[in-house]
């Protein structure tokens, strides 16, 4: 079992993750392991669809495009890979067509969330870096950094055993 704490969530999430992965091309064992490692650190297994931090450390941050007052708070992280700033929300927007500008708790709902997920999976290059297998590379590129990093190894581990 990849997420052992999803519980029943995983009922509600099962379809939207698995059309979300069709959608957007993460379609071999690779990809797939590493994608479901990476939503279920993020997630904190299916259980947070929006941060749960209140995001003020998140205003005024130009590199995520949060030019106006609020936009820290009112784009904070979610979806299963926590879509952040005005900029990523403006982008997820256009590509995905919700409206997640004017409502941005949209992306907290199963299936934008796991679509919100698979769009920027596959608009920042995850399904190559997954192709490589360098769970680091994915690790920065959604986090910046390796936040969670064993976190999201052991989930990667796990996904392993599972998916052939």
């Amino acid at each position: 079992m990849i997420m052992p704490a999803a519980g029943t969530r995983c009922v509600r999430f099962l379809d939207p993750i698995n059309d979300a992965m069709r959608e957007f091309d993460i379609d071999s064992a690779p990809r797939k392991r590493s994608f479901l490692a990476q939503i279920a650190h993020e997630s904190g297994q299916l259980r947070y669809t929006q941060e749960i931090a209140s995001g003020v450390r998140y205003e005024g941050r130009k590199d995520l495009g949060n030019s106006q007052p609020g936009d820290g708070v009112r784009f904070k992280g979610r979806g299963l890979i926590q879509i952040t700033g005005r900029a990523n929300y403006t982008a997820c927007m256009l590509a995905l067509d919700i409206d997640c500008i004017e409502h941005p708790e949209l992306l907290e709902l199963p299936r934008e969330a796991a679509r919100s997920a698979g769009w920027f999976w596959k608009a920042h290059g995850l399904n190559e870096l997954a192709d490589l297998g360098d769970q680091v590379k994915v690790t920065k590129r959604i986090n910046g950094g390796t936040n969670g990093l064993p976190d999201r190894l052991a989930f990667f581990d796990a996904a392993s055993r599972v998916i052939f």
